[in-house]
């Protein structure tokens, strides 16, 4: 399974999550099977490319979204493309990821949903 997670750069596991989903540099793309870890920047229109984030971690394999928040656009997008997002990540890519294995990350609903984007 790959699990991705937005990300400030391309250092691994030592990379410091970014606290805006879709306007990170990079997503971290951890794939739990082989354990290979690959950062891939962000090309959608957020990051002056085109298409939406969501869109671009489904095409990237991701099935699970770990981040500090998201609005619910997005939260829908993701649901759209069968990927499973919750929310408290913080710090770096492994200790969201450790968070995430101790079932300390919330799911992602309306209700939790970044309140500044609600468009």
């Amino acid at each position: 399974m790959k699990i991705g997670i937005p990300t400030l750069g391309n250092s691994g596991l030592h990379e410091k999550v970014s606290p805006h989903f879709g306007r990170a540099p990079t997503f971290t793309i951890i794939d739990t099977k082989t354990g290979e870890v690959n950062a891939v920047p962000n090309t959608s229109e957020h990051g002056s490319g085109s298409g939406k984030p969501p869109e671009q971690l489904a095409k990237a394999g991701a099935r699970v979204m770990l981040c500090s928040n998201l609005g619910p656009r997005a939260i829908t997008m993701f649901e759209q493309n069968g990927v499973e997002v919750f929310v408290g990540a913080k710090n770096t890519v492994r200790e969201t990821i450790d968070l995430w294995k101790a079932g300390k990350l919330q799911e992602a609903t309306n209700k939790n949903a970044c309140k500044r984007h609600r468009h």
